[in-house]
Order: C-alpha cells, then structure tokens, then sequence
C-alpha cells in the first residue's frame, strides 16, 4: 500500500504522522526526536498546542533534511476588531514559523471554522502563492462551512482535519471532501480511549485475528479508508508499533464490522454548540 496521499495541488503528504496535541511541553521535544528516530517523516502541532518550540527544536537535533519531512501547524482564531485579521494572519504564520525554526510550512490549517476564518484564508492563498506554504488546509470544519469556504474562495483548502475513529466515523464527510478535492484527516483515532476503545470486542477480535494491537487495527482501518492520521504516544516502543501497519490487510467483512460500531456523533465537541463556540471564540494565543 502507498503510504503517501497526493493532495489537490500534486503535493505528497504521508499518510501516517505523529501529533503532538495534549505532549506537555517539557516532553516534546523528547517525543519528536524518538518519533523521528522511528520513522516518521510527517509532524502535526499548531499554535495553540504551545509546543512549537519543542517541536522545531527536535526537527534542529535530528539534523534530517528539511526536504525528508512534513511539518503542519495549525492558525489560531484571529482577533482584529480595529484592524487586519489578514494581516495578523500573517504575523500569526510567521511568529508559528520562529517558533518552529522553519523557513516554510508543509501545511497549514486554520484550526477552527471561528471568526472571521474567510479573512484568515484569504492571507493563507496569498502565502500559499508566495510558496511560504506548500499547501493550506482547515480543521474541525463541518460540510456546509466547508463547501462555503470552496466555492467563494479562489483556493479549494487541501485537507480537512476532523474527529474521526471509529465511534465517529464521518463516512459521508469523506465522501464530500473527495467529490471537492479535500484529504480528510482524522485527529483523535484512538477516541483518546472513550468508549473502552482498546477493549472494544469487535476491535479486539480482529486484532486477535491479524496478532496486532487494537491501536494498529484502527490505524490500519483508517489508512485502508485513505483517511491520514497522526496518532500521539510519548512511549517509542508504542510510536513503533503504530508505525508498522503496513503489512497486514483487513477483510472487506472486518471493514463492515467495524462500520457498525459508528454512533455518529462526536465524543469531544460540537463546533455548532453557542457554549463551545464562545469558548474557543474567546481564547487568545500569543
């Protein structure tokens, strides 16, 4: 199986990476340096994680060449009531850019579908056709905002980074995204272990069956749905393991069975919840 995506714009990204979200800031830079050290060429942070120093600096330790990786960070809301939130997009992108020691982005994303993100995605286009950014993305963006986004913008967003696992499977959302052009992305693979994820029967049964973990059956099961994924562990033998799911294939019945455990709706967040809305709304990154 490949274990690259091609995005709309030709761009090759790896379809499994390593995520840095809820890694304490004291413990990334150790955590990238051993996810590097095991193979993965493809890092996920953002602003809003506060580890992009650490991750740039494991990126610095390793000496591997700029070219060998794929970097994504994410632009957080962007507050401008008296002035430019294209412009402090911009100095957004750049302050992400120190932080991680790079001279370019792999990827970008705007992280949340908050605020006036129409502004944020037109300051993307413009750095994107800079070639600062190799592609622009969006995160946690539902259908309707999505196909808005597409069809006023001259730039159709690469990838969409959304809740996906096996509880939440998004199946349709995928299947929009691909008539439009967007890789969908899943963050949160594991369910962060809600619904007993790792003890769940069917997952366990099929892991039983191939002698692999539950965590690489749900890798497995998400790469076989060409859906990119970033799973987080802070324990190399674990960063190994996730790694290794390229050489076992799940059954198109073992595919159905774990479509039947989708409740279809998510465990975390709503993104059309006014509480949560006005939460994320009004948290300010530095």
């Amino acid at each position: 199986m490949d274990q690259t995506v091609t995005l709309n714009n030709g761009v090759t990204m790896p379809i499994i990476g390593f995520g840095v979200f809820q890694i304490p800031d004291g413990q990334t830079q150790a955590a990238v340096e051993a996810a590097l050290e095991a193979g993965y060429r493809h890092l996920d942070t953002a602003a809003a994680y506060g580890n992009e120093v650490a991750v740039g600096a494991a990126i610095a330790a390793t000496g591997l060449p700029r070219d060998d990786l794929f970097v994504t960070t994410k632009l957080w809301i962007q507050h401008a009531p008296a002035g430019s939130v294209e412009h402090d997009t911009v100095r957004a992108f750049d302050a992400s850019l120190r932080r991680l020691g790079l001279d370019h982005l792999d990827l970008y994303l705007i992280h949340q579908p908050l605020g006036d993100y129409y502004s944020e995605w037109r300051a993307m286009q413009h750095l994107y056709t800079e070639g600062r950014i190799r592609a622009i993305g969006v995160s946690n963006f539902h259908p309707d905002r999505l196909v808005d986004l597409i069809e006023h913008n001259e730039i159709t967003p690469a990838v969409n980074q959304i809740e996906t696992h096996p509880f939440h499977q998004r199946a349709a959302d995928q299947e929009l995204m691909r008539e439009r052009g967007v890789q969908i992305e899943s963050w949160g693979p594991f369910a962060e272990g809600r619904n007993n994820l790792f003890t769940d029967p069917v997952l366990s049964t099929i892991a039983e069956a191939h002698g692999r973990s539950v965590a690489q059956v749900v890798l497995r099961w998400l790469v076989q749905r060409d859906v990119v994924v970033i799973p987080k562990s802070v324990r190399p033998d674990r960063m190994a393991q996730n790694l290794d799911i390229f050489d076992f294939t799940l059954t198109d019945d073992q595919m159905k069975q774990i479509a039947t455990l989708d409740a279809g709706d998510s465990l975390f967040f709503d993104h059309r919840d006014p509480a949560m809305v006005s939460a994320l709304g009004s948290r300010r990154i530095g």
